[in-house]
């Protein structure tokens, strides 16, 4: 599978048609289709579902999904390994990237980021926000170099560093609310009340230990990955949000929120693949992060 024809695949699925897809890579529209034929003949699978001749229009078959997530992956990686090649002299110019969960302590990022940007303007910072899962997953792949997590880390796999910040938890709710009339929450104002949770692994586990109940109790009125999202449903009554602080301003809306009591604190870990050969920028970053809370420095 050569990569110049996937990048004609996927500029297929982007266009939605064969057409505008031969058009937007300067080839003829019967080369390109040759290209696809054989890609499908290939991979043994249909990848489209061409429309008729009225619209013209192209669909990806599951399979294609499939296929348009692999190729988005490998060309990305392409693009991250022929850039650090490229930079692979004595000047540290180049990419960084990393992924990231909902938090405000991606701020320590942005210090150390504008940090070394002051001696090293070419460097580049590209964040990718997603759960533990997405982040673990592309950091396997090569794609990240550095993830943000807020669970624990497994030692067997990843080299990591604990950052000597902590996020809070509490719950957003509505202000007209009794509970907004206290300045904490507790078990027992939570026990039985619908709840919006993260679907992030381990969260639910962590929030019924809180209540000291079973994650089989909790009553889950619904689960979000974007704490924004959560924030809307809370807004239109159909639970309270167990979120970290300072994710939403609140100000001027109809939500608030409320730290737990007893405290309850999550944990932040710079994460990277045991083994991991970085770029020069990558290098120099997690260097200047390090250095930034006084932990050792990347020799």
């Amino acid at each position: 599978m050569e990569l110049r024809v996937l990048n004609y695949f996927l500029a297929v699925a982007r266009e939605q048609s064969i057409s505008a897809a031969a058009q937007a890579l300067h080839i003829s529209q019967p080369a390109l289709s040759t290209q696809l034929k054989l890609l499908e003949e290939e991979v043994g699978r249909q990848l489209f579902i061409r429309g008729s001749k009225g619209t013209r229009r192209v669909i990806l078959t599951d399979e294609g999904l499939l296929l348009r997530k692999r190729a988005e992956e490998i060309m990305m990686l392409v693009r991250k390994t022929e850039d650090e090649l490229a930079n692979a002299d004595e000047t540290i110019v180049g990419d960084v990237y990393i992924g990231a969960g909902e938090t405000e302590i991606i701020r320590c990022f942005a210090r150390a980021a504008k940090k070394l940007r002051a001696g090293h303007p070419d460097i580049r910072y590209h964040i990718s926000s997603g759960n533990a899962e997405h982040v673990l997953e592309y950091l396997d792949k090569g794609i990240f170099d550095f993830g943000l997590l807020l669970t624990e880390v497994d030692a067997q796999k990843y080299d990591s560093v604990e950052l000597p910040l902590r996020d809070v938890w509490g719950v957003l709710m509505p202000r007209g609310c009794p509970l907004a009339e206290k300045e904490s929450v507790t078990p027992g104002d939570l026990r039985g009340a619908p709840l919006i949770i993260s679907h992030q692994r381990g969260d639910a586990q962590r929030l019924a230990g809180w209540l000291g109940a079973g994650t089989d109790e909790l009553n889950v009125a619904a689960t979000y990955n974007l704490v924004y999202n959560a924030s809307l449903l809370v807004s239109e009554g159909l639970g309270f949000a167990v979120a970290l602080d300072g994710l939403i301003n609140t100000a001027g809306t109809n939500i608030c929120f409320r730290p737990l009591e007893p405290r309850l604190e999550a944990r932040a870990y710079i994460v990277w693949k045991k083994r991991q050969v970085f770029s020069k920028a990558a290098a120099a970053f997690l260097d200047c992060l390090r250095g930034s809370f006084g932990g050792p420095s990347e020799t």
